[in-house]
């Protein structure tokens, strides 16, 4: 039954690559497909996350819960995806509140409700790196079946996505872009710590941001920056929080 899954999988990657318009859409339908070969209707989320010429950017989430988990990684500079990215090895985390190798990363993704995590590389070339990144919110959700299922899936997509970053110009990321994203990724992060903080919701910590961003006449963007390294909000906001 996994064989038979697997071919019909790779007829629809190869048709993804052939009816999609741009570079992003292509690994949006990978990273939606990634998510429903598992059927877990909605319960995990998979992104597909590139590396190329220096820059990282999740450039297709199957949701927007998985892009802001991909970026506050990206923020922190640290966390499952991109040690799987980076060291190109398979990252099982089969409860993230018990595991300690990503202190700031873990307190963050665990406010988002994401309780295991399964990070696999997909062999590129020489000049870039990439990565499947599944989230889930239950405890040990990714068993040695659907590890192996992943493995294979990464692997048939290897192949695929190596002609598409050959078809598509090396600038899919302009330098405002990769600002953008990386700026962002900032602001979810530190909304995420405050959430850890406060034990509220993501609105209220958002909303605790800009007032202090206001109190302070500092952009937001910047107090996000420190909170991430550690700092505190600023001592007006956090009197009248």
């Amino acid at each position: 039954m996994a064989k038979e899954s697997t071919l019909t999988t790779s007829d629809r990657m190869q048709d993804l690559l052939l009816e999609s318009p741009g570079f992003p859409e292509f690994l949006l339908g990978l990273a939606t497909l990634s998510a429903s070969l598992l059927g877990s209707d909605g319960q995990i989320t998979c992104t597909i996350t590139v590396e190329r010429d220096g820059g990282l950017a999740t450039v297709a989430s199957s949701s927007e819960e998985g892009r802001r988990l991909d970026e506050t990684q990206y923020a922190f500079g640290e966390g499952p995806c991109l040690t799987a990215l980076r060291q190109q090895r398979l990252v099982r985390v089969p409860d993230l509140l018990g595991d300690e190798r990503w202190n700031g990363y873990t307190g963050a993704a665990s406010q988002e409700g994401v309780r295991s995590v399964l990070a696999i590389p997909i062999p590129t070339d020489a000049f870039s790196h990439a990565g499947l990144n599944c989230y889930a919110r239950t405890i040990d959700a990714f068993n040695e079946e659907s590890v192996v299922l992943l493995e294979q899936h990464a692997a048939s997509m290897s192949r695929v996505l190596r002609i598409a970053l050959r078809l598509h110009g090396a600038d899919v990321h302009p330098e405002h872009l990769r600002a953008a994203l990386k700026s962002r990724a900032v602001v979810d992060a530190a909304v995420s710590l405050i959430m850890l903080q406060h034990r509220g919701g993501r609105d209220g910590a958002l909303q605790i941001l800009r007032l202090a961003a206001k109190s302070s006449n500092r952009r937001m963007h910047a107090i996000a920056h420190d909170i991430v390294l550690g700092a505190e909000l600023p001592a007006t906001q956090q009197d009248g929080a």
